[in-house]
């Protein structure tokens, strides 16, 4: 920084400046963060060349001013300027931070025009744009078309599919890459294990964890802040503590993973800690730190110490709330059976409130049994998204426990008309590098009668033991015997036989569900860990639950 501040005060003391010399020092100023000093320079030249526009408008997409870059890039062309492939790089990767489909289609026209279309900096980058915009097949058959493939290449296939909910295909896209004979970088690892995380693989972590070692990228911050997130996601809190406490250095982004590990696993009270310790080390929290905090105060019943956060996030940093925290508070509220202030906070917030929002609160609707308030806020909810069927479900299983049969007719009556089908209740367990898949009613696995066979068993000894199945579970309007059965046979309760038939006494098990486990199944899961003397780690849809010694880590408060 002090030999920038000496090149400042020489170039303010030549009698002659030249383009070179111009572009020396806005690329300095840049290169330190200085961007509106260099954009001064910029402006007062006289004359300008192609390297001068490129490093404005790299400098302008590098700090994500990416409107300013593309009206940059827009001035060049219109003066004559003719844009190189760093040009087009810089302007692609504005279009991706927009996600501007329309403008990067532009772009990708006048790339073909100027004949950079098979150049591999360019042609990474508009592959880049379109997979950031959601359109990943367009991005696919840029790369595929490239008639010589690299590691950024290969890169922008994985980190596209990883970033549009393909994490198998990034996965496959990875075995690739090593059969082509391509070294993976730290870019590589981030994207794959990031995938394994969202696919709850813990195995295939596990092996792509080794392989960073190995590569020596495993303690690069990126990397070891995917593995914290893939660890917790799989259920493996202790490995997420070991990734982060093994760590040379850390950044705000690396320390809001581990807070937000802990609230994950409903650890709310470690989280608040590794905060206070961030704070500290003179770390400055970010908006996603304090995402992470209300996350995990949220689902630990912190109420007041989330609020907290939540006004020193606004008061204290100067952080501007997002929509997602707004609904982490509306979460906060709503789990503590603070409904109407929740309700009263969601029509008060200075911004408009999407689905997910009034979703939050139609949660909390039916946690509480408050009928009439889920019946208002659903209105709110479908005006949004009338085809969300988590909604009509919410509503629906609302009013069944309250007994409003007729009201659960004209819901279900509404989905039939608008041809909205309920997401079925599935869980999955991994055994050695094979996923098991599970779905109430579904008799397709090999072992289905031994397992049918195995819960009998397993479900008297429990009833033996003070078990009573808890019907208001089963949201239909059927007799106690159909209920009994419904119950006995949810997909988490199969995949947890399963795994206990086959895996080794004493290892705990780790069963996925994308659905919220009901609480039939949360207090069954507790004699089973019990009785099997097995910890049991179920992820549902908002978090995992730790069961051990007939008890639960959530405190049955999730």
């Amino acid at each position: 920084m002090g030999e920038l501040r000496i090149a400042v005060t020489l170039f303010d003391v030549m009698p002659r400046r030249n383009i070179m010399s111009s572009n020396i020092l806005i690329g300095g100023l840049i290169q330190n963060g200085d961007l509106e000093s260099a954009r001064k320079v910029f402006d007062q030249m006289p004359e300008r060349n192609v390297a001068t526009w490129n490093a404005m408008v790299m400098g302008m997409t590098e700090f994500e001013f990416n409107e300013d870059g593309l009206s940059l890039f827009s001035q060049m062309h219109g003066l004559g300027f003719f844009p190189d492939n760093f040009t087009l790089g810089s302007v692609l990767r504005g279009c991706a931070g927009l996600r501007v489909l329309n403008i990067g289609r532009q772009v990708h026209g006048y790339v073909v025009k100027s004949g950079f279309e098979f150049n591999l900096v360019v042609g990474s980058s508009l592959a880049h744009m379109y997979m950031k915009s959601g359109s990943l097949g367009e991005g696919e058959r840029v790369i595929k078309a490239m008639p010589i493939q690299n590691v950024v290449a290969c890169n922008t296939l994985i980190t596209g599919r990883a970033q549009n909910g393909c994490s198998e295909g990034a996965l496959d896209q990875y075995n690739l890459m090593k059969m082509a004979g391509f070294r993976p970088d730290k870019i590589t690892f981030v994207s794959v294990i990031s995938s394994c995380s969202e696919l709850a693989t813990l195995g295939q972590g596990q092996q792509i964890h080794a392989e960073a070692i190995k590569t020596g990228a495993s303690m690069v911050v990126g990397v070891i802040s995917s593995l914290i997130s893939m660890y917790s996601r799989c259920g493996c809190l202790d490995e997420s503590v070991k990734a982060f406490s093994e760590r040379d250095k850390a950044d705000v982004v690396l320390w809001s993973s581990m807070i937000a590990a802990y609230g994950f696993h409903g650890k709310g009270e470690q989280a608040i800690k590794l905060f206070n310790q961030m704070e500290q080390e003179g770390l400055e929290a970010n908006d996603v730190t304090f995402l992470s905090l209300l996350y995990a105060c949220s689902h630990c019943g912190l109420k007041d110490k989330g609020l907290e956060f939540f006004t020193m996030m606004v008061e204290k940093y100067g952080l501007e709330p997002r929509l997602e925290h707004y609904t982490c508070v509306v979460d906060l509220l709503g789990r503590s059976g603070c409904l109407e202030e929740a309700e009263s906070f969601v029509r008060t917030i200075p911004v408009k409130a999407d689905s997910i929002l009034w979703k939050t609160l139609l949660s909390a609707c039916k946690t509480h049994k408050n009928a009439d308030m889920a019946k208002r806020v659903a209105e709110e909810v479908l005006k949004l998204d009338p085809w969300d069927s988590a909604s009509y479900v919410l509503l629906s299983n609302t009013q069944a426990s309250a007994k409003r049969w007729q009201d659960v007719s004209e819901v279900r009556k509404a989905m039939r008309e608008r041809r909205v089908k309920k997401e079925p209740g599935i869980s999955w367990f991994e055994l050695k590098n094979q996923v098991h898949q599970f779905c109430m009613g579904d008799k397709s696995h090999p072992q289905s009668m031994d397992i049918d066979l195995y819960l009998k068993e397993l479900t008297w000894e429990m009833k033996r033991r003070g078990y009573v199945p808890d019907t208001g579970s089963v949201l239909h309007d059927m007799d106690a015997e159909e209920k009994h059965y419904n119950l006995a046979h949810h997909s988490e309760k199969l995949a947890i036989a399963f795994a206990l038939m086959n895996t080794p006494e004493g290892v705990p098990i780790r069963i996925m569900k994308n659905l919220r486990v009901c609480i039939d199944c949360h207090g069954a899961i507790k004699y089973m860990s019990e009785i099997k003397n097995r910890e049991i780690i179920v992820r549902d849809a908002s978090r995992f639950h730790h069961f051990k010694n007939g008890k639960c880590s959530c405190g049955d408060y999730w």
